[in-house]
């Protein structure tokens, strides 16, 4: 079974009988405001599990170095043990969310390039924006590190809009994280599905993310099933 290492919005990690190795458990929940509300979806954690899996092996696919070893259950999957690097890394397409009542702009109007922000991971803090120098001065990574998840979180960018929109969908924003092997090599790690990313109907722009969830707009876990079969008949194709 192993020893519960860590839990926390969406997911567990657990110990396995491998020390390089983690098993990621995903929970039917969602939450918002850092955790301050919290509710229950069934079938929820099998559907971002799900979406993970295939944009991971997407990616593998496509050269990105990543934590994601295999798909075990419903609700599981098997990883390369990281050393975390404390910081989020988020790529924004199109004006929304908390940018847009940031700067006072038009929800949904097209970013003439990508924009690209840091913040530090901490619950307690609500993580706060971070840029390299504040990253290197606090420790959360070298100068070299911040570069690199950069250079990586770019060529994701380019790869997960492209595929995204075959299935019918606009990337919005997402969120990316980054971990160190113990042969100190850089992964992409923790997780890609609607929890941290948004995604809007090509024609429509209808939510298709954990916006559905914030806003009331409808529920979490069809919405994710949506999201999971565009992809998969999409990839399907590819192949």
């Amino acid at each position: 079974m192993g020893k519960l290492l860590y839990s926390g919005k969406a997911k567990q990690m657990w110990s396995t009988d491998d020390p390089e190795q983690l098993r990621v458990v995903y929970l039917d929940q969602a939450t918002m405001l850092n955790g301050k509300r919290k509710d229950h979806f069934a079938g929820k954690g099998a559907a971002a599990n799900d979406i993970s899996t295939l944009v991971f092996e997407y990616l593998i696919q496509q050269g990105i170095p990543t934590h994601f070893i295999k798909h075990l259950s419903e609700k599981e999957e098997l990883v390369k043990k990281c050393d975390m690097i404390r910081l989020e890394f988020v790529t924004r397409n199109i004006v929304a969310g908390h940018f847009a009542s940031r700067f006072g702009l038009k929800e949904g109007t097209p970013l003439a390039q990508p924009v690209e922000e840091t913040f530090y991971k901490s619950d307690e803090l609500d993580d706060p924006f971070a840029n390299e120098s504040d990253a290197i001065a606090i420790g959360a990574c070298t100068a070299d590190e911040y570069q690199k998840c950069w250079a990586l979180a770019r060529q994701c960018n380019v790869l997960l809009t492209k595929l995204f929109a075959k299935a019918g969908m606009k990337l919005v924003d997402f969120k990316l994280e980054f971990g160190k092997l113990s042969d100190g090599s850089l992964v992409l790690a923790d997780e890609f599905s609607p929890d941290n990313c948004r995604l809007w109907d090509l024609d429509t722009n209808a939510h298709l993310d954990k916006d559905v969830f914030r806003k009331n707009l409808a529920d979490i876990t069809t919405t994710y099933d949506e999201v999971y079969q565009r992809l998969q008949k999409v990839v399907t194709e590819e192949d």
